[in-house]
């Protein structure tokens, strides 16, 4: 299962995203996130169960319980290099082929390793590609799932948009990405523990602190439930909705290419 090498996108713009708390170049995002992904790939899933004491595995299977995953789909998973929504997707409809396609060579390495593990060989390719200027023909995926990921794109309208691209007519997008929690007394507690307690996580098991109050401070900058629903909107999609977590501590968002 050979790993593919991604093309560049025009990262010339001077357009400014936000890298956490810190404002920087849109195209400089990328190249930031891949070290941020690099860093952590090895205790990326290890990190995912303490971070969320295991909810992450409720909210994945929310997820794929919403997309339905139908016999001989050809899916496209994005930001999953360790496969996780992959294998998920597969075990449900063995038929399925799903291409997993991730900026970060290392998460891919992980991901590629985990399906060898699994004795998955077949029906799963890995791409290593920006979500921004996906490296796929116009209507190639029958569905198309983010988990976690566009938080991390510089442009997300653009992502948005080369999802809506890369889908068939009659084609799904679903993202679940952590959100804005809804409820106040809830939303207190969360920020004591994200800002005090998974940074210290990420310096004691992954010995990278940095990168996970990165990972706590691009949260707070991603759009809130209704914007991306906009956002989904203005790319293209239509009938979409979107279903809260945990209170809002995470959100699914769902639209089709009609």
């Amino acid at each position: 299962m050979p790993i593919e090498t991604p093309r560049d996108p025009d990262n010339n713009g001077t357009d400014t995203t936000w890298f956490g708390f810190r404002q920087v170049a849109a195209g400089e995002k990328a190249h930031l996130v891949q070290g941020v992904f690099s860093s952590v790939a090895g205790k990326y899933d290890l990190m995912n169960d303490l971070m969320s004491g295991g909810i992450h595995r409720i909210w994945k299977a929310a997820m794929l319980d919403w997309l339905n995953p139908r016999a001989g789909w050809n899916s496209l998973d994005v930001a999953g290099g360790t496969g996780d929504i992959a294998f998920r997707i597969r075990e449900r409809q063995p038929s399925a082929h799903v291409t997993v396609c991730d900026l970060t060579p290392a998460m891919l390495e992980v991901g590629r390793d985990r399906a060898i593990d699994k004795g998955i060989l077949t029906g799963l390719d890995w791409v290593s590609g920006n979500a921004e200027d996906l490296p796929f023909e116009d209507m190639k995926f029958d569905s198309y799932t983010i988990a976690f990921g566009l938080r991390n794109v510089g442009r997300q309208q653009r992502a948005l948009e080369e999802a809506y691209r890369v889908l068939r007519p009659g084609g799904r997008f679903l993202c679940l990405e952590f959100s804005h929690v809804a409820l106040p007394a809830l939303a207190k507690l969360y920020d004591v523990y994200s800002f005090k307690v998974l940074p210290w996580l990420g310096e004691i098991v992954a010995k990278d602190r940095d990168s996970y109050q990165y990972l706590v401070e691009s949260i707070r900058k991603f759009p809130t439930q209704d914007n991306l629903a906009g956002m989904m909107a203005k790319a293209g999609f239509q009938n979409v909705s979107y279903r809260n977590l945990t209170g809002g501590i995470a959100a699914i968002h769902s639209g089709w290419r009609v």
